[in-house]
Protein backbone atom coordinates (compact mmCIF):
# COMPACT_ATOMS: atom_id res chain seq x y z
CA UNK A 1 0.00 0.00 0.00
CA UNK A 2 2.91 2.32 0.74
CA UNK A 3 4.33 1.79 -2.76
CA UNK A 4 0.93 2.47 -4.34
CA UNK A 5 0.40 5.60 -2.28
CA UNK A 6 3.86 6.87 -3.29
CA UNK A 7 3.30 6.11 -6.99
CA UNK A 8 -0.17 7.67 -7.03
CA UNK A 9 0.73 10.58 -4.78
CA UNK A 10 -2.08 9.86 -2.34
CA UNK A 11 -2.21 8.92 1.33
CA UNK A 12 -1.77 5.35 2.54
CA UNK A 13 -5.41 5.29 3.70
CA UNK A 14 -6.62 6.52 0.28
CA UNK A 15 -4.60 3.84 -1.52
CA UNK A 16 -6.05 1.21 0.80
CA UNK A 17 -9.58 2.53 0.14
CA UNK A 18 -9.07 2.51 -3.64
CA UNK A 19 -7.78 -1.08 -3.58
CA UNK A 20 -10.77 -2.13 -1.46
CA UNK A 21 -13.13 -0.57 -4.01
CA UNK A 22 -11.40 -2.39 -6.87
CA UNK A 23 -11.71 -5.66 -4.91
CA UNK A 24 -15.41 -4.99 -4.25
CA UNK A 25 -16.02 -4.23 -7.94
CA UNK A 26 -14.29 -7.44 -9.02
CA UNK A 27 -11.18 -5.99 -10.67
CA UNK A 28 -8.72 -7.20 -8.01
CA UNK A 29 -8.52 -10.20 -5.70
CA UNK A 30 -6.61 -10.45 -2.44
CA UNK A 31 -4.49 -13.55 -1.98
CA UNK A 32 -4.34 -14.30 1.74
CA UNK A 33 -1.04 -14.95 3.53
CA UNK A 34 1.04 -13.62 0.62
CA UNK A 35 3.23 -10.55 0.54
CA UNK A 36 1.95 -8.25 -2.23
CA UNK A 37 -1.01 -10.61 -2.42
CA UNK A 38 -3.15 -8.69 -4.88
CA UNK A 39 -4.02 -10.17 -8.27
CA UNK A 40 -5.73 -8.56 -11.25
CA UNK A 41 -8.91 -10.51 -11.94
CA UNK A 42 -10.52 -8.41 -14.63
CA UNK A 43 -9.30 -5.61 -16.86
CA UNK A 44 -11.38 -2.43 -16.98
CA UNK A 45 -13.60 -2.04 -20.00
CA UNK A 46 -12.17 0.22 -22.66
CA UNK A 47 -15.58 1.25 -23.91
CA UNK A 48 -16.57 4.59 -22.50
CA UNK A 49 -20.37 4.81 -22.56
CA UNK A 50 -22.00 7.48 -24.67
CA UNK A 51 -23.37 10.13 -22.35
CA UNK A 52 -26.21 12.55 -22.95
CA UNK A 53 -27.05 15.64 -20.92
CA UNK A 54 -30.47 15.49 -19.28
CA UNK A 55 -31.92 18.71 -17.83
CA UNK A 56 -32.83 18.80 -14.15
CA UNK A 57 -36.20 20.56 -14.20
CA UNK A 58 -37.15 20.84 -10.54
CA UNK A 59 -38.38 18.66 -7.70
CA UNK A 60 -40.89 15.85 -7.28
CA UNK A 61 -42.49 14.52 -4.13
CA UNK A 62 -41.82 11.03 -2.87
CA UNK A 63 -44.46 11.40 -0.21
CA UNK A 64 -47.53 13.57 -0.59
CA UNK A 65 -47.80 15.19 -4.03
CA UNK A 66 -46.39 18.71 -4.30
CA UNK A 67 -47.06 21.44 -6.79
CA UNK A 68 -45.01 20.75 -9.90
CA UNK A 69 -42.48 23.46 -10.64
CA UNK A 70 -40.52 23.30 -13.86
CA UNK A 71 -37.36 25.36 -13.76
CA UNK A 72 -34.19 24.06 -15.36
CA UNK A 73 -31.73 24.06 -12.47
CA UNK A 74 -28.88 22.09 -14.05
CA UNK A 75 -27.99 18.94 -15.97
CA UNK A 76 -27.01 15.38 -15.22
CA UNK A 77 -25.05 13.12 -17.58
CA UNK A 78 -26.77 9.82 -18.30
CA UNK A 79 -25.69 6.83 -20.37
CA UNK A 80 -27.51 7.04 -23.68
CA UNK A 81 -28.70 3.42 -23.33
CA UNK A 82 -30.65 4.43 -20.19
CA UNK A 83 -32.16 7.47 -21.85
CA UNK A 84 -33.21 5.43 -24.87
CA UNK A 85 -34.60 7.15 -27.90
CA UNK A 86 -37.07 9.31 -25.99
CA UNK A 87 -36.83 12.72 -24.43
CA UNK A 88 -35.69 12.67 -20.79
CA UNK A 89 -35.64 15.02 -17.83
CA UNK A 90 -34.48 14.71 -14.23
CA UNK A 91 -36.11 15.70 -10.96
CA UNK A 92 -34.78 15.97 -7.43
CA UNK A 93 -36.72 13.77 -5.00
CA UNK A 94 -38.27 15.26 -1.85
CA UNK A 95 -39.61 12.74 0.67
CA UNK A 96 -39.17 9.10 1.62
CA UNK A 97 -42.10 7.20 0.12
CA UNK A 98 -39.96 5.31 -2.40
CA UNK A 99 -37.04 4.19 -0.20
CA UNK A 100 -37.72 0.46 -0.68
CA UNK A 101 -37.36 0.98 -4.44
CA UNK A 102 -33.93 2.53 -3.84
CA UNK A 103 -35.13 6.13 -4.27
CA UNK A 104 -34.27 8.44 -1.37
CA UNK A 105 -34.62 12.11 -0.55
CA UNK A 106 -32.24 14.30 -2.63
CA UNK A 107 -31.73 11.58 -5.28
CA UNK A 108 -32.21 12.54 -8.90
CA UNK A 109 -34.71 10.46 -10.86
CA UNK A 110 -34.18 10.37 -14.61
CA UNK A 111 -37.54 10.18 -16.34
CA UNK A 112 -38.21 9.19 -19.95
CA UNK A 113 -41.10 11.39 -21.03
CA UNK A 114 -44.05 9.24 -22.10
CA UNK A 115 -47.80 9.62 -21.62
CA UNK A 116 -48.49 5.95 -20.78
CA UNK A 117 -46.99 3.37 -18.46
CA UNK A 118 -47.56 -0.24 -17.54
CA UNK A 119 -48.66 -1.80 -14.28
CA UNK A 120 -45.66 -1.92 -11.92
CA UNK A 121 -43.68 0.90 -13.57
CA UNK A 122 -42.25 3.63 -11.36
CA UNK A 123 -43.64 6.84 -12.79
CA UNK A 124 -43.76 10.56 -12.28
CA UNK A 125 -47.44 11.42 -12.36
CA UNK A 126 -49.36 14.64 -12.26
CA UNK A 127 -52.50 14.26 -10.16
CA UNK A 128 -54.62 17.38 -10.57
CA UNK A 129 -51.75 19.97 -10.51
CA UNK A 130 -49.42 18.11 -8.17
CA UNK A 131 -46.49 15.88 -9.12
CA UNK A 132 -45.39 12.70 -7.36
CA UNK A 133 -43.13 9.70 -7.99
CA UNK A 134 -44.82 6.36 -7.25
CA UNK A 135 -45.29 2.83 -8.56
CA UNK A 136 -48.28 2.62 -10.90
CA UNK A 137 -50.80 -0.07 -10.01
CA UNK A 138 -53.54 -0.96 -12.49
CA UNK A 139 -55.96 -3.81 -11.88
CA UNK A 140 -59.24 -4.01 -13.81
CA UNK A 141 -60.83 -0.60 -13.19
CA UNK A 142 -58.74 0.24 -10.11
CA UNK A 143 -55.75 2.60 -10.43
CA UNK A 144 -53.42 3.53 -7.56
CA UNK A 145 -50.15 5.34 -7.16
CA UNK A 146 -48.33 3.20 -4.60
CA UNK A 147 -45.44 4.19 -2.37
CA UNK A 148 -42.54 1.86 -1.61
CA UNK A 149 -42.52 2.64 2.11
CA UNK A 150 -45.07 1.15 4.55
CA UNK A 151 -45.28 4.49 6.39
CA UNK A 152 -47.14 5.97 3.40
CA UNK A 153 -50.56 5.12 2.00
CA UNK A 154 -51.41 4.42 -1.65
CA UNK A 155 -53.11 7.22 -3.54
CA UNK A 156 -56.31 5.94 -5.18
CA UNK A 157 -57.16 7.48 -8.53
CA UNK A 158 -60.84 7.81 -9.32
CA UNK A 159 -62.56 8.37 -12.66
CA UNK A 160 -63.02 12.08 -11.89
CA UNK A 161 -59.37 12.63 -10.88
CA UNK A 162 -57.12 14.26 -13.46
CA UNK A 163 -54.20 11.82 -13.67
CA UNK A 164 -51.48 12.40 -16.24
CA UNK A 165 -48.38 10.24 -16.56
CA UNK A 166 -45.41 12.51 -17.22
CA UNK A 167 -42.99 9.65 -17.73
CA UNK A 168 -41.34 6.47 -16.54
CA UNK A 169 -38.37 6.54 -14.15
CA UNK A 170 -35.45 4.91 -16.01
CA UNK A 171 -32.58 5.69 -13.64
CA UNK A 172 -31.76 7.03 -10.20
CA UNK A 173 -28.69 9.00 -9.23
CA UNK A 174 -27.65 9.53 -5.67
CA UNK A 175 -25.42 12.58 -5.21
CA UNK A 176 -21.81 11.37 -5.35
CA UNK A 177 -22.78 7.93 -6.73
CA UNK A 178 -23.15 6.26 -10.07
CA UNK A 179 -26.41 5.86 -11.99
CA UNK A 180 -28.74 2.99 -11.02
CA UNK A 181 -31.89 1.59 -12.51
CA UNK A 182 -34.95 1.98 -10.27
CA UNK A 183 -35.59 -0.84 -7.82
CA UNK A 184 -31.87 -1.54 -7.41
CA UNK A 185 -30.79 -1.68 -3.78
CA UNK A 186 -27.96 0.77 -3.08
CA UNK A 187 -24.89 -0.43 -1.22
Amino acid sequence: MKELSDILGISHASAHGQVNQLVRKGYLNREPKKARGIAIVREPEDDVPDLVAVPIVGQVAAGQPILAEENIIGEVLVESRLAGSGRCFALEVKGDSMVEAGIRECDLVVVRQQPVAENGDIVVALLEDEATVKRLYIREEKIELRPENPKHRPIPVGPDDRLRILGKVVAVRRPGSRMQTPGTVWQ
